[in-house]
């Protein structure tokens, strides 16, 4: 497996096929591994380059909590080291908001052919009333000033632990993260990427399973009204891996877009 340096920091990385580059990012707590099968199917037309990113597969966590901003200079800079000229991309969750952020960069986007977005995160949830009443509360409980005797305070926040909205406050996937990571969760869940959406003129297509739960369907809605270039394609009877769950029709998607002239 080809190890890439930046800043001191290695990269593993995955490269097969051959003809026009495609750079493959995944998701938030997913490795090049899941990605494997599809670009196994696009190294017909394709040299497919798929990362582990910084602290997931093989790719060693970074020294200090990271941001999105973090890894997409990382991204920017193995394209223009590897010398990928102008490189396809299939971006998947946490890739796709590192593609919102490069494609809104000036300049950037030159780097960039065609760009797919599945199930792409970083536009702000929707949220209940009862998700904000315990979000405060778990706050309060632990503010310093109150004060509260740990008799009362502790036995408050396993309540509030043992809630199903809880995992929704992203402590599930917090408390699963080790070390420099959970600080790195901590800045990439807190940014959101509407912003962003104005300045990006590249034509991007957007994959999005029917029953995505992780990001769903009103998020990929979002972001294709805040990119002018932006077209959204739903896969029925697929859910946040829409590229696993209809694998066929996902390709063939794929492939045809790749294939297409701008």
């Amino acid at each position: 497996m080809p190890v890439y340096t930046y800043n001191g920091q290695h990269v593993h990385y995955k490269k097969l096929g051959s003809g026009k580059p495609l750079l493959m990012l995944h998701g938030w707590g997913s490795n090049s591994d899941v990605m494997l099968p599809l670009a196994t199917k696009l190294s017909k037309t394709h040299t497919c380059y798929i990362p582990d990113l910084p602290g997931f597969g093989k790719s060693p966590a970074p020294d200090t909590a990271w941001s999105v901003d973090d890894y997409s200079d990382l991204t920017l800079s193995f394209i223009r080291d590897l010398d990928l000229e102008i490189t396809d991309v299939l971006a998947h969750s946490f890739g796709g908001r590192i593609m919102l952020k490069l494609c809104a960069r000036p300049g950037a986007e030159e780097q960039f052919g065609k760009i797919i977005i599945t199930g792409g995160a970083g536009m702000k949830p929707r949220r209940k009333i009862s998700f904000y009443f315990k979000k405060y509360m778990a706050k309060v409980l632990k503010a310093p000033f109150l004060l509260l005797p740990k008799r009362l305070r502790e036995p408050s926040l396993d309540w509030l632990r043992k809630t199903p909205l809880w995992k929704s406050l992203g402590s599930g996937d917090y408390q699963k993260l080790q070390g420099v990571m959970q600080g790195t969760f901590v800045k990439v869940v807190s940014e959101y990427l509407e912003p962003c959406l104005p300045k990006i003129r590249h034509e991007i297509l957007l994959l999005w399973g029917q029953n995505d739960d992780a990001a769903p369907l009103y998020q990929g809605q979002r972001i294709e009204q805040g990119v002018k270039s932006a077209t959204l394609i739903t896969i029925d009877q697929a859910g946040h891996y829409a590229f696993l769950d209809q694998p066929e029709r996902f390709r063939l998607i794929a492939e045809a877009y790749y294939s297409s002239s701008s």
